[in-house]
C-alpha cells in the first residue's frame, strides 16, 4: 500500500466531504508514519522530532488553513516530500481530544496515541502535490 493512499476503509474520501469537527489533520514525518503503519503500532509522534511522551499530546489542526500556518512556522526547513498529512477520524480515537488555545488560534490536541485504524486518509502536505 502506498503511503499516500487511503488507509483502513478502502475508499477515497475528500477533505471537503468530512466535517471538521469529526476529523483532525496531523502533519507527520513520512518515516515515522510509515514505521507505525508497517508495524501496526499506534502512531505516537507529537510534532517535528518530538514524541507523545515528550510533549504530552499529539498536535493536530482543524483545517487546511491551520496546517498551512503550522507548515510555514515550524516546518519551513523540512523538505515537504518528507512530510505527510494524516486525516484522523476523531470518533475512532480512544484518547481524549481537547481544543486548546495556541497563540490566536485554537488547535485540537490528542492526549494519547492514534490507532492506525483511526487514520482514514494519508495525503501529501500542501505545497507537495
Amino acid at each position: 500500500m502506498s503511503s499516500a493512499s487511503p488507509v483502513g476503509h478502502g475508499f477515497p474520501r475528500t477533505l471537503a466531504s468530512m466535517s471538521a469537527s469529526k476529523t483532525l489533520l496531523h502533519i507527520a514525518e513520512r518515516h515515522h508514519w510509515e514505521s507505525a503503519r508497517d508495524t501496526g503500532a499506534a502512531y505516537s509522534m507529537s510534532t517535528l522530532g518530538r514524541t507523545l511522551a515528550e510533549e504530552g499530546f499529539i498536535h493536530c489542526s482543524s483545517d487546511l488553513a491551520q496546517v498551512e500556518g503550522v507548515l510555514d512556522r515550524y516546518y519551513a526547513d523540512v523538505d515537504r516530500r518528507d512530510l505527510l498529512l494524516l486525516v484522523i477520524d476523531a470518533s475512532a480515537l480512544d484518547a481524549p481530544v481537547r481544543h486548546e488555545p495556541a497563540g490566536d488560534e485554537v488547535f485540537p490536541h490528542v492526549y494519547g496515541a492514534v490507532p492506525i485504524s483511526a487514520v482514514i486518509d494519508v495525503r501529501p502536505v500542501p505545497g507537495n502535490l
